[in-house]
């Protein structure tokens, strides 16, 4: 977990949000990372984490059984298009618990998210270069609002 979030440091314009006990986020959100395309630095108020790390189970997320020791998800933002080709029919048979394979988002597979749980060797390439992919497409969307 902690060489994929530091790899999204590295990103040019990345911000890395891992919220902690006593900050301004709610305690769900502990140990979670959410990364944005940020170069000013400052938290996107407006725009939704094009990626982030899930550290356990979160109301109506159970299905990838992250409350067991040693479990994460990394979530991306592909959309429809790329989660087709990485995953295939959204309606097949997963198993969302599985292991270092890219699925559908449990949640969010619908609008274009895949998720690895504990991304291993066959996985952390893709889950990489996805994100950087991610972060590319939110750093256009930023050049294109700003003009």
């Amino acid at each position: 977990m902690e060489q994929i979030i530091t790899t999204v440091r590295g990103f040019e314009g990345a911000l890395v949000v891992a919220p902690e006990p006593g900050g301004d986020f709610p305690e769900i959100a502990w140990g979670d990372a959410f990364f944005y395309y940020a170069p000013d630095g400052v938290l996107p108020r407006t725009t939704q984490p094009y990626g982030t790390i899930v550290t356990k189970d979160h109301p109506g997320d159970t299905d990838s059984a992250l409350d067991a020791p040693g479990r994460w998800r990394v979530n991306v933002h592909v959309g429809r298009t790329a989660l087709r080709r990485l995953t295939g029919d959204l309606v097949a048979p997963y198993d969302l618990a599985e292991a270092d394979r890219v699925l559908p988002h449990p949640v969010y597979g619908a609008l274009g998210w895949i998720c690895v749980v504990v991304p291993g060797e066959r996985t952390t390439g893709t889950v990489v270069r996805l994100l950087r992919e991610a972060h590319e497409a939110a750093r256009a969307r930023v050049a294109r609002r700003n003009g």
